[in-house]
């Protein structure tokens, strides 16, 4: 009987199911950008204000559900519209629930893309890189020994890009449960900022504007946020001082 079949490894196969999530999720992302930018705005979100108060007045359970499924897939996708999506969050439910639903589709969806390129690229690299001898293996090190704060700097500072903050703790291999952790609630502060904006987005569209989104700039917004950060690097600090003292 012959067994090369049987014998010979097919890693290629493998290899190209364990990069299908991630591939698609980039192609998605490629092709939203360039058909959907123009569409997901706070213009669109203006002329269909009344028709999307009345639905959710009639359908207040399909419209939460519906809202979750679509912030979902534009975080899932990195599609453009997040922000507009976490405004609108809060014109349709409040400051409390619009929190509470845009903090859970955003998660979901970062999750989402955590797993994709954990499941892809995340393991391999991961591998290749405790493998390796230099710079980055002791910088995979040093994360690892600081992950959660770590983590909680790249949700908290306004600067690190969403879709960054979601692909490269996956790609250098953190821990699931501490990804989750500091995601749900690393995003809470800026949630709250997007969807207070969004509770008076009736007013600002009845004055003939769009929301300024600069608000997350002013220093009464910025400063407690900042603060966030501080507390959160602080154990990173104090092994640093223990390590340079010896302690």
């Amino acid at each position: 009987m012959d067994k090369s079949s049987n014998d010979t490894p097919q890693p290629a196969k493998g290899g190209v199911m364990r990069h299908a999530p991630l591939a698609i999720i980039l192609t998605v992302a490629v092709i939203g950008f360039f058909t959907l930018r123009d569409y997901i705005t706070f213009d669109t979100l203006r002329d269909n204000r009344e028709a999307l108060l009345a639905f959710r007045d009639a359908n207040y359970a399909l419209m939460v559900l519906a809202f979750i499924a679509v912030y979902f897939v534009i975080v899932a996708f990195s599609l453009p519209g997040a922000a507009v999506a976490s405004v609108t969050g809060g014109f349709l439910f409040g400051l409390v629930l619009g929190t509470a639903f845009n903090v859970t589709a955003a998660s979901l969806g970062a999750m989402t893309i955590f797993l994709a390129a954990r499941w892809g690229l995340g393991q391999a690299l991961a591998a290749r890189i405790e493998t390796s001898d230099g710079t980055l293996k002791k910088l995979k090190a040093g994360l690892n020994e600081n992950e959660i704060s770590v983590l909680f700097l790249m949700r908290l500072v306004p600067a690190v890009p969403f879709f960054v903050a979601n692909l490269l703790p996956a790609l250098v291999g953190v821990k699931f449960v501490n990804f989750a952790f500091t995601t749900v609630f690393g995003i809470i502060p800026g949630g709250i900022v997007f969807t207070w904006i969004g509770v008076g987005l009736g007013e600002v569209f009845d004055r003939g504007e769009n929301p300024d989104l600069s608000l997350l700039w002013e220093p009464q917004i910025i400063g407690p946020i900042l603060g966030l950060c501080a507390l959160a690097a602080m154990p990173m600090m104090i092994k640093a001082l223990r390590g340079k003292k010896g302690i």
